[in-house]
C-alpha cells in the first residue's frame, strides 16, 4: 500500500494487521482519485473510518488543505499517525480516535471531501450518511464518496443532497453523492 502521486508519491504506508480492516485496493483508490481529482486542492476532507488513513492521505498528498482523520480502534488512529509522520503530512491533519456518530453529532466543521468505508454489512454506512445529510456537514458542491459491496443499494438522501453516479470494480461499488449549492429545504 503506497501513497500514488503527489508530494507523498511512492512512500509506503503502515497495514493494520489481521483481518479487521479492509484497505482499499490500489485500483479502486486510483480511481476514486481520477473521479474526484479537481475537487482535491486546498479542499477540506474528513476520513471518517481511517483505517490506516491511506484515503484522506493520498488527498493531502495531491493538495487538500487539511484532513480530519477518524476511527474507533486505539491501534488504527495509532498507525494514521505513524503514516502521517512518515509521509511529513502530519501538520495538515488532525487524527480522532472515536465512535463515528458522536463525531459527526458533535462536529462543528464542514467539509468538501468526505470517504467512507465503513465495515461491509453492518449499516454504518447509511447512518453516517444519514447523519452526515441530517447535521448538513458539507459545504456546497461538496462530496462524498462511499465505498461498498457491488450488491449493496444506498438511500436517497434529503435535498440538498443528491446521489450520483455508482462505479463498480469487481466485487466493490464506489457510490457518489453531492451536495448542491442553494438552501436547504
Amino acid at each position: 500500500m503506497r501513497v500514488i502521486t503527489g508530494i507523498a508519491r511512492g512512500r509506503k504506508l503502515k497495514e493494520l494487521p489481521g483481518l479487521e480492516t479492509r484497505p482499499t485496493t490500489d485500483k479502486v483508490k486510483e480511481s476514486v482519485f481520477n473521479i474526484v481529482q479537481f475537487d482535491i486542492e486546498g479542499r477540506q476532507v474528513l476520513d471518517l473510518f481511517a483505517g490506516t488513513g491511506q484515503m484522506g492521505i493520498e488527498a493531502l498528498s495531491r493538495g487538500a488543505a487539511f484532513c480530519t482523520f477518524v476511527d474507533l480502534r486505539r491501534e488504527a488512529a495509532a498507525v494514521v499517525r505513524e503514516n502521517l509522520a512518515h509521509t511529513k503530512l502530519a501538520d495538515s491533519a488532525k487524527v480522532i480516535q472515536g465512535d463515528y456518530l458522536a463525531f459527526l453529532t458533535g462536529c462543528r466543521e464542514k467539509f468538501d471531501l468526505v470517504f467512507l468505508d465503513p465495515p461491509y454489512g453492518t449499516g454504518m454506512l447509511e447512518k453516517a450518511l444519514e447523519t452526515i445529510a441530517k447535521i448538513d456537514i458539507m459545504t456546497e458542491n461538496g462530496i462524498i464518496v462511499c465505498e461498498s459491496t457491488a450488491e449493496s443499494v444506498l438511500p436517497e438522501l434529503e435535498g440538498p443532497y443528491e446521489k450520483g453516479r455508482e462505479y463498480r470494480y469487481g466485487k466493490i461499488k464506489l457510490t457518489l453523492y453531492h451536495r448542491t449549492v442553494g438552501n436547504r429545504m
